[in-house]
């Protein structure tokens, strides 16, 4: 029986491949070939082909990607499921010596170089971790409920992300938080989603309007409105979890109306800095869902007034963060993504120049080997983290709307193929690398768009180099190879 398994095995896999998935993986590889070579030529160049062009070199990393895609599809799928800890402890020691690495390359340290070839082990990092956060929550007994479970998850994923900032390479850190994505899918509670996105609003009106005073008061607006929403959600997170509406009422009666009067009283009567009402509104509130939750014994009252305090804190400390421990060069980045700062000799050059590019394509593009802005070097990283400024320039509208319509096709598809895996280590995998692909396509657009952070992380299939392609290809390619053992009889 085993030896006809043996026999039958390799038949099953290709008969049982998602055919719709590899074929746009081709499609992009094709499209981030021809990119690669409008980022990258310059007039003059007889031949795109050649080993000592990046074009050419590109070649070699798809070939590369290609042969390491299909030796992955030939491998059993359960060495996969068997060996996820052994391969996430070996590239989790591999990040903690690249962290002593003494070559740095742009400011970081996460490159390992050996002679002419250079290797970036946190792109490899993720499809370990992806494996390694598979293996632990399809264990019997593992539940999103008990925190002990959820804790050491996180903890899965946060250890090589720690390791990666150490590395000074902020950008591929920032790609884990895309498990919480599978997290969420898993079952993991909707309220830390909402906590995320909170935090992320409250910086981004607290940086945005901290120098503008409300009305004619003292008051920082950013400061105001933050605690004001820190209040709102609060109230609202009572209204979803516990449906009081008298509580809701009754709070939202006590902050309205407080707030409103000290307005009115700052602005007609004494100016003063109304912050410090709302910060007294703000204890008040959380003293009062504390009463609440220890006199009726629901603990969700005191997690709603645990959400308030790090809200406020959060806040305070990504404050001094951002005045008193960030680099000058840092604060300039965010400050220009929020227009606050006009730095285009400096920070604001990179996007400036893309969105330049992006736009002078118009519907149709200039044509394949005719951006003017990228054959003149006027956007810097053209051929990596700002690739698709290229397809802009070359390609117009037409081109870039069809490579986005690529990459959403690709995420949706995987998500459908996760959907159908008879076992949790599958479905989790392939729900961890859709979350990995939809992070990079959404930052890296925007971040060439100017409408996220430059964080230097690169375009999926389309940035140039080699470790980028064989980490993307070996996410995608296990998912593929355990798609297509769905079906195999097992002996």
């Amino acid at each position: 029986m085993a030896a006809n398994y043996k026999a039958d095995k390799q038949p099953g896999v290709l008969r049982s491949l998602d055919w719709w998935t590899i074929g746009i993986y081709i499609a992009l590889l094709i499209f981030g070939w021809v990119s690669v070579c409008g980022a990258s030529y310059t007039y003059g160049d007889t031949d795109i082909f050649s080993f000592d062009s990046r074009s050419g070199m590109q070649i070699v990393w798809i070939g590369t990607s290609i042969c390491l895609g299909f030796v992955l599809l030939m491998m059993d799928d359960r060495l996969y499921d068997t060996f996820a800890y052994v391969v996430y402890g070996l590239l989790v020691l591999l990040l903690f010596a690249t962290v002593f690495n003494p070559h740095e390359i742009k400011g970081s340290r996460s490159w390992i170089v050996l002679g002419p070839l250079r290797l970036q082990p946190a792109e490899f990092a993720k499809f370990a971790t992806a494996l390694a956060i598979s293996k632990f929550m399809s264990a019997y007994g593992f539940t999103m409920e008990n925190w002990k479970h959820f804790a050491a998850a996180c903890g899965i994923v946060l250890f090589p992300m720690l390791l990666i900032v150490g590395q000074k390479e902020t950008g591929s850190a920032l790609v884990y938080l895309s498990f919480f994505l599978m997290f969420y899918r898993e079952g993991m509670s909707g309220a830390f989603l909402f906590t995320g996105i909170s935090m992320i609003i409250y910086f981004v009106v607290g940086v945005k309007y901290a120098d503008v005073t409300l009305l004619h008061t003292q008051t920082s607006s950013g400061k105001f409105f933050v605690l004001l929403l820190v209040q709102l959600f609060s109230a609202g997170m009572v209204w979803v979890y516990m449906q009081d509406k008298a509580k809701v009422k009754r709070i939202l009666s006590f902050v309205v109306g407080i707030t409103l009067l000290a307005v009115l009283f700052s602005e007609y009567v004494i100016p003063f800095d109304i912050v410090w009402i709302q910060l007294i509104l703000s204890a008040c509130l959380i003293g009062y869902l504390v009463y609440v939750s220890m006199s009726s014994r629901i603990i969700n009252y005191m997690y709603i007034a645990l959400f308030a305090i790090g809200s406020i804190a959060f806040f305070y400390s990504a404050d001094y963060v951002l005045n008193d421990v960030m680099q000058p060069h840092q604060r300039v980045r965010i400050n220009v993504l929020f227009g606050l700062e006009e730095d285009m000799a400096g920070a604001g050059y990179n996007v400036h120049q893309s969105e330049i590019a992006i736009g002078s394509g118009g519907l149709r593009g200039k044509g394949f080997l005719n951006g003017t802005q990228t054959k003149l070097n006027f956007v810097p990283e053209q051929d990596t983290d700002f690739i698709f400024c290229t397809v802009g320039e070359e390609e117009g509208f037409l081109g870039s709307a069809t490579v986005l319509l690529l990459f959403l096709a690709l995420i949706l598809r995987l998500m459908v193929v996760a959907e159908r895996q008879p076992f949790k280590f599958g479905r989790v995998y392939g729900y961890c690398v859709a979350g990995i692909f939809l992070f990079h396509v959404f930052i890296n657009v925007g971040m060439v768009l100017g409408l996220t952070p430059v964080i230097g992380i690169p375009l999926p299939f389309f940035s140039y180099g080699g470790s980028s392609l064989w980490g993307f290809t070996l996410l995608l390619f296990i998912f593929m190879r355990i798609d297509a053992g769905r079906n195999l009889v097992r002996q």
